[in-house]
């Protein structure tokens, strides 16, 4: 049963001893109503006032609509077919009007007999059926209808009595007005219905009686009636559900879950002391709200929107440091290697542009100076033999000098690193600097002196020093005599070589002075090699981007060779549960991901996740992987690491879910893309804790019965903020196929202009197109307009048409894997132009240089899909375009939705919009959208104060009487709602 209260006797009576068998089955099968108790809380969807016609011109497309209309004219065609070959095939064309708009009503065969007799212009009628496009009109082909006649039918003028016609949420097999014919004939029993609302609240709220709200919400004689009647049902609606959620969260209480509040000095605080990052405001804010949570005595369900991240960042035209020279910040891609602190090489894993951004540059006592924004982490000490920390910007900028006034931080030297092959030279370096400073030295140094060996770089600066005189005896890291050479630029590649090599180095009008390190010069004598930052200025604002390298260190050397320092998601949750012997599971949607997520926790962890090996921390645990390809005896070992509590940190796909995996104390679940996920296999996942463990849900769109709930208060809510909503701006627009076809031709322009620009492009249909026939057939049965578009015959068609010439790729979930990764690797090595693709692009592929995404058949995706779709592009250094394509008419709703999409890119506002324009979940069961809903008259978004206010009035009352005994009624309409199924479902949180 749905939210209704309660019916005693007779309302319980099947209606098909009431409407007779024929009509209940069919009310039953189309509708899930049972019983006149059932029918009763089948609501008119709106209601027709009797000479005011229905705007034809709001007509949505592809669904089922009565309309209250006046026939304006009938015309009776006659034509050849196969059946009729002689010209006596009948065709009965009858348009109706409302006085701004017109339809067209057609029927054909033996079905234009009666309607040609009765349809005559003049004539009211409701009229019932599904709308469609034909010579791009709106029409009904053969809809049902109910003539509107003021005399001679006693019948009709029955059915309707009163100022406003009822119109309900109707089926094909079942109209409106048969609809109302069968409510009229149970609405004497509606006197009947137990009310479920405490008295003192419906008086002190001044609310209607049910029965009195039954009867006004069916035959309202006034539109005051209909509110009437909708405030107190939707008192009915909030009040009840409340309660079932009170009494849920009064019994959890009563449960003592274990709560997880880390120790003084175990694993998160070793974790964040060797962490080497700090976190940001937003971050520091959501760690305290899930920390708090863990400790109570009873479950957490918090759900986290956005995507972990730092932000910390540079400028664009920053540089960063690879194996074969300095790059620019905005050219670095995934994939792309750099040069760590240490000397040593690691891939870049992540590249998050932050859109633009206050910037400031550190000024250093070498001369030099390098920029980022205020977040951004520097890896700094305050003297030679002082510890490094890591220091933000901000952190810097606000205490940048001693209590003395002398400089406070100081930036390491880098550890040299060869920045290219060990391949001859055009010329011996040691003679090369010997030569800079005479009259044949060149104007500058060739790249291949610079991008070269440590050995050979060393080896020209020798030759240069050896040259200009003997060593400094001064003692210390006091630099060279002044070195005077012939060109500026010449002198700025000197500096450049010795800072490469963790030399000092400061050029001046007159020179460079410079300095190597004692294990590189022996004639310098000891000392540091540190720079002082002198200062932090502010520059302005422009688009910055921040990077992610996986290697332990977490770093990267930036002009200068200035080191730097990058984020990577934060574990602190999961390990404060494992602090308290508990154990954590994260549960991604895909294979891919879970790899990632279990490689990134185990770097960053470094030895803490070394937990029972040789080399593993005080306080390490174990971070194990389980997905379903995994070969037998890995994943029999990771099996025995859960059931022993070995493993700390379990990350996994669907495999977490199956019935051998068993936990020693899961006491914290994390699901990571929850879209992907129905509601039963996360609280699979959550029934393996001995007792309810917490959950976190982390998101970057919720779907609407996550809001719904959230709305409902059985969900807190945590937003991270700074990514992705810094990234570059993704514009999206809506792409009117039908009714302006050159705007289709337009995209596939801007297509081949963002290929010509250097990037890439994806575009996405809703099915594969191997299964062509089956999904005709289908589409035909169902009276679909056509399949929807499929990605191997769209790809043929761009290959032949629109993008002739341009490099393009499949990509399906059909394929073998093998295949798969190829065609990935090839897209984000640049070598395809173009991917055409299914929705296995929607999570965890990341191409920077994509900039473009055209989804077909748009409106054929749910809001969540194209939110995260759109997150597909846009994720480099220049902006990301979505184009939207549908063939839906303007005024359908679907095309409305696609608007929605195209002007937000707040996943919360989405699914707002999601559950204005659709149904929110079953907010009790297992649905997880659509036309299931427990919800006939509330509406989340719209009467949130309403919820809110059940919420308290629920709460006071449970906590007063938790059995409500005072309150009978409340108490039936209780078991009325909560059936099995739901019971069990509540029962899972």
């Amino acid at each position: 049963m749905d939210l209704v209260p309660a019916l005693d006797e007779p309302l319980k009576q099947p209606l098909r001893s009431v409407l007779g068998p024929a009509t209940a089955k069919v009310m039953a099968e189309h509708l899930g109503l049972h019983t006149v108790g059932d029918l009763l809380h089948h609501y008119p969807r709106r209601y027709e006032e009797r000479g005011q016609l229905t705007h034809l011109a709001d007509l949505p497309m592809d669904e089922h609509v009565t309309v209250v209309a006046q026939v304006a004219d009938a015309r009776l065609h006659t034509f050849a077919s196969s059946r009729a070959p002689r010209g006596k095939g009948q065709r009965l064309e009858v348009t109706i009007t409302d006085g701004s708009g017109r339809l067209q009503l057609v029927f054909f065969g033996n079905g234009v007999h009666k309607p040609h007799k009765e349809l005559l212009p003049g004539t009211r009628a409701m009229f019932s059926g599904k709308v469609s496009v034909f010579n791009r009109r709106l029409q009904l082909a053969h809809p049902a209808y109910e003539l509107l006649r003021g005399e001679g039918a006693e019948e009709a003028v029955d059915s309707w009595a009163g100022a406003l016609i009822p119109l309900y949420p109707a089926t094909a097999k079942m109209e409106s007005w048969k609809l109302a014919k069968a409510v009229q004939t149970v609405l004497p029993s509606a006197q009947e219905a137990l009310d479920p609302l405490p008295e003192s609240l419906r008086a002190g709220r001044g609310l209607a009686t049910l029965p009195e709200a039954l009867v006004k919400i069916h035959r309202p004689r006034t539109r005051a009636d209909v509110e009437d009647a909708r405030a107190r049902l939707k008192w009915d609606e909030a009040f009840v559900l409340q309660v079932a959620l009170a009494r849920r969260r009064h019994d959890d209480a009563q449960l003592r879950a274990v709560p997880r509040k880390p120790k003084a000095e175990g694993l998160l605080t070793a974790f964040d002391a060797r962490l080497p990052f700090t976190l940001t405001e937003g971050q520091r804010t959501v760690s305290r709200e899930i920390f708090d949570d863990l400790a109570t005595a009873h479950p957490m369900h918090r759900l986290l929107q956005g995507e972990v991240g730092s932000g910390k960042a540079q400028p664009l035209d920053a540089l960063v440091l690879t194996p074969t020279g300095f790059r620019p910040m905005g050219g670095i891609r995934v994939g792309d290697e750099v040069v760590v602190p240490g000397g040593e090489v690691a891939p870049v894993d992540g590249v998050f542009p932050q859109g633009e951004r206050d910037v400031w540059r550190l000024v250093l006592s070498d001369g030099t100076s390098v920029e980022c924004d205020e977040e951004h982490l520097w890896i700094v000490s305050t003297g030679p033999l002082a510890p490094l920390r890591v220091r933000t910007a901000r952190d810097i900028r606000l205490d940048v000098r001693t209590g003395e006034g002398a400089p406070k931080w100081h930036i390491p030297p880098v550890t040299p690193a060869d920045l290219g092959p060990d391949v001859p030279l055009p010329e011996d370096p040691y003679a090369l600097g010997a030569a800079l400073t005479g009259p044949d030295a060149p104007p500058h140094l060739a790249d291949a002196y610079k991008h070269t060996t440590v050995e050979n770089r060393l080896a020209l600066l020798r030759g240069l020093l050896d040259t200009s005189g003997g060593p400094d005896t001064s003692g210390g890291a006091a630099p060279r005599g002044e070195l005077r050479l012939p060109s500026r630029r010449l002198t700025e590649d000197v500096a450049w070589l010795t800072r490469s090599l963790g030399g000092l180095a400061r050029v001046t009008p007159e020179g460079v002075s410079l300095a190597l390190p004692p294990e590189l010069d022996p004639a310098a004598g000891p000392g540091t090699f540190h720079r002082a930052i002198l200062a932090v200025e502010y520059v302005g604002r422009g688009p910055v981007q921040c990077l992610s390298v996986a290697h332990p260190e977490h770093a990267y050397v930036t002009d200068h060779f200035t080191v730097t320092h990058n984020t990577m998601v934060a574990l602190r949750a999961m390990l404060a549960v494992v602090d308290c012997g508990g154990q954590a599971a994260m549960l991604a949607p895909t294979e891919v991901l879970a790899q990632q997520h279990h490689r990134s926790v185990t770097e960053m962890m470094g030895d803490l996740a070394q937990g029972g090996m040789l080399g593993g921390a005080e306080h390490a645990t174990k971070v194990v992987l389980l997905t379903g390809s995994m070969g037998t005896a890995a994943r029999r070992q990771a099996l025995l690491d859960l059931v022993t509590g070995e493993a700390g940190i379990v990350i996994g796909t669907h495999a977490l879910i199956e019935d051998a995996v068993r936990f020693h104390d899961l006491g914290l679940v994390v699901v990571d893309e929850q879209h992907r996920f129905g509601v039963e296999q996360r609280d699979a996942l959550r029934g393996k804790g001995e007792q309810p463990p917490h959950l976190l849900v982390m998101t970057a769109t919720p779907i609407p019965r996550t809001v719904a709930m959230t709305v409902f208060g059985d969900l807190e809510t945590s937003v991270l903020d700074q990514l992705p909503a810094g990234r570059s701006p993704i514009a999206s627009h809506v792409v009117p196929a039908a009714d302006k076809p050159h705007f289709l031709a337009r995209a596939w322009e801007r297509v081949r202009e963002e290929v010509e620009n250097g990037h890439q492009a994806y575009v996405v249909c809703p099915r594969i197109g191997d299964e062509a026939d089956e999904v005709r057939k289908k589409a035909a049965a169902e009276g679909e307009r056509r399949p929807p578009l499929a990605v191997l015959d769209v790809a043929e068609q761009l290959v032949a048409g629109p993008l002739r010439g341009l490099r393009v790729e499949v990509l399906h979930g059909r394929m073998p894997p093998e295949d798969k990764d190829a065609v990935m690797r090839r897209f984000a090595a640049g070598e395809t132009d173009v991917l055409v693709a299914t929705t296995v692009i929607e999570v965890g592929v990341n191409v920077p240089n994509a900039t473009a995404m055209v989804i077909m058949d748009a409106d054929r995706f749910g809001v969540s899909q194209l939110h995260q779709l759109r997150g597909r592009v846009g994720r480099g250094a220049a902006p990301g375009l979505c184009l939207l394509v549908t063939e839906m008419p303007e005024a359908s709703a679907a095309r409305q939705r696609l608007g929605a999409v195209a002007a937000t890119q707040d996943g919360f506002e989405l699914s707002r919009i999601d559950l204005e324009q659709r149904r929110e979940g079953d907010v009790l069961g297992q649905a997880q959208s659509g036309a299931r809903s427990s919800l006939r008259v509330l509406a989340v978004i719209e009467d949130e104060e309403i919820i809110a206010e059940a919420r308290q009035e629920a709460t006071e009352l449970v906590a007063a009487d938790p059995a409500l005994e005072s309150v009978p009624a409340l108490r039936t309409a209780l078991d009325a709602l909560l059936d099995e199924d739901r019971e069990r479902y509540l029962d899972k949180g």
